[in-house]
């Protein structure tokens, strides 16, 4: 007989303190939930525009520069994963971290899809109406186009 897969539940997370909160508030409410299911703790590195690079080089930007940028940014992601972990582990929680590069709304709702998760936590930025406008918002896509019930945590003001 087949031992019983465990059923994915993801925490999306960024660098902002509403993350963080979500991951936080997550483990201490849910903690029985994530007992009984495989953790992912999830980031996005968004695609890095380098068009004011070229803007400035004239057309030109100098390789190691990007390269350095983009190494920097992974830096950073592993960085944040790791802190996520041992959050996890202080709890007696093991999770697994998984990083993609893209639009952090849509890498999202694809890392969702892909792993067949059954529920995304998601912290909420509380932009108000017209931030959003302009400058959207991931847990409102998600809410709206993942494959999976969504659970978005506000963090007190």
């Amino acid at each position: 007989m087949e031992a019983e897969k465990k059923k994915v539940m993801m925490v999306a997370i960024d660098e902002s303190d509403c993350s963080h909160y979500a991951l936080q508030w997550a483990l201490e409410y849910l903690r029985d939930t994530i007992s009984d299911s495989h953790l992912v703790i999830f980031t996005a590195l968004p695609l890095l525009d380098f068009s004011y690079i070229y803007a400035s080089t004239f057309g030109a930007a100098h390789p190691d520069l990007i390269t350095s940028m983009q190494e920097n940014q992974k830096k950073v992601a592993v960085s944040l994963l790791e802190k996520a972990k041992d959050m996890c582990a202080k709890r007696g929680i093991v999770a697994e971290t998984m990083s993609e590069i893209g639009d952090p709304k849509e890498a999202i709702c694809e890392a969702v899809e892909k792993l067949k998760t059954k529920l995304l936590v998601i912290g909420s930025h509380g932009r108000g109406a017209i931030q959003r406008a302009f400058l959207g918002s991931v847990s409102n896509y998600c809410v709206h186009n993942a494959k999976c019930p969504v659970l978005v945590v506000k963090k007190p003001v």
